[in-house]
């Protein structure tokens, strides 16, 4: 494997993870009020673009990472507009 496509794949890996937190978080108290809906809803469309973008371009890094984080990233969107 390339040095920067492990470079790559370690950054994929520690943003991803950073969203797990959070998701448990939502998931124990059911709190979402200091989440912003707007803010989430445009973030997890741009996570989503750029998991087209990385599909489109055969990039590795950016497919991995943003397939697992849009699936965080709407997870808590859906909490969100659930718990409201």
């Amino acid at each position: 494997m390339h040095y920067i496509t492990a470079i790559g794949l370690i950054a994929a890996l520690l943003t991803t993870l950073s969203f797990f937190p959070q998701a448990i978080k939502i998931l124990k108290s059911k709190n979402t009020r200091d989440i912003s809906l707007p803010m989430y809803i445009m973030f997890t469309t741009g996570l989503a673009l750029w998991f087209l973008y990385g599909i489109l371009t055969h990039d590795l890094p950016v497919i991995v990472s943003n397939a697992i984080t849009v699936i965080l990233a709407a997870s808590i969107l859906i909490m969100k507009i659930k718990y409201k």
